[in-house]
């Protein structure tokens, strides 16, 4: 009788706007390996599924052999976890609902778990970051967009369809800017990279005050994040005002959910104190009164491709084995 192999790594893949990370990580939570491609040379989602499968396949056979990975797992902006699928992702440029993960387990002949990357940043926050031992937390990432994830009970809550924690196309400002999905005034509009530019270029609009943004070519959330270091009083007034908005969100979805924590991750955190201690006043303004002080609003500390690798192949571990090389 043949002796069952016991296969000891999986790969885990984060999907971003402009970068795509491929990792080995094995049973211990430790990254082997590590690749990454620029999502954006693949608009064609044939061609990048391509890429993907080739770029899985070349740094397993580099690292080991593709006969050790047991299971592949995906973060994707507006990926579903109940059905596999991108769906009408408003910032992805594959447009409609695409079965990625059938795509991928048809060509490796592996099991597939795809997620939203929320749900992979919170798995890997639960699993190596602040919610490290947390029963009941929620993730805000806000990056090109905003995702969200809500773990109660050590259960990640998808809903019905598997679109809960949505809170970035939830209304923050009545008939304010459009967003992508369609919607007037989402949280996602102010809050995430390109809400955060915009507020900007409005105050500079609005005001013929000197700062340093004007002679900027090509403004980012995290050069904006710079001239605050720099004391620009404009550039500090555009993250007070996007931390306020945020503040006010947080303190709603609190109000709801109750957890333990809210942690805020993604590339806008790295704006530090200029962003959380706007959004920390304006919360403790507008949190319902029972859960004043008893919520903990926290920064991410972890290496943000990394960690969103380490989610993903957290997803990976939870999918039933499967494989055409039995």
């Amino acid at each position: 009788m043949a002796e069952a192999i016991i296969k000891s790594r999986v790969i885990g893949v984060d999907v971003s706007f402009e970068t795509t990370t491929i990792a080995i990580v094995d049973i211990r939570g430790s990254v082997i390996a590590k690749t990454d491609f620029p999502t954006v040379d693949y608009p064609n989602i044939n061609s990048f599924v391509n890429k993907l499968c080739d770029t899985i396949v070349n740094l397993s056979d580099a690292n080991g052999g593709y006969h050790t990975i047991r299971s592949v797992g995906i973060s994707v902006p507006s990926g579903n976890y109940r059905t596999g699928c991108i769906e009408n992702s408003p910032n992805m440029p594959w447009k409609g609902v695409i079965p990625l993960a059938a795509m991928l387990r048809d060509r490796l002949g592996l099991a597939v778990a795809l997620a939203n990357d929320s749900h992979a940043v919170a798995l890997g926050e639960h699993s190596y970051g602040s919610a490290r031992g947390m029963r009941n937390f929620c993730v805000v990432a806000i990056g090109h967009g905003l995702g969200n994830s809500i773990c109660s009970n050590k259960e990640f809550v998808l809903g019905a369809h598997g679109f809960a924690g949505e809170l970035g196309h939830t209304c923050a400002v009545e008939n304010g800017r459009q967003c992508e999905c369609g919607l007037r005034g989402c949280l996602e509009t102010y809050v995430a990279e390109k809400g955060i530019v915009r507020t900007a270029r409005e105050m500079m609009e609005a005001s013929d005050r000197p700062t340093l943004m004007r002679d900027c070519t090509h403004l980012t959330p995290l050069v904006i994040k710079e001239f605050c270091d720099r004391g620009d009083a404009m550039s500090i007034e555009v993250y007070r005002y996007t931390g306020q908005i945020l503040g006010k969100a947080l303190a709603s979805y609190a109000a709801v959910i109750d957890p333990e924590a809210i942690i805020i991750a993604g590339g806008i955190s790295k704006a530090g104190h200029w962003l959380f201690d706007p959004i920390e006043e304006t919360y403790n303004q507008n949190v319902f009164h029972n859960i004043k002080g008893k919520v903990k609003l926290l920064l991410s500390s972890l290496e943000t491709r990394e960690r969103d690798a380490l989610g993903a192949s957290a997803l990976a571990w939870e999918v039933e084995e499967y494989s055409l090389f039995k």
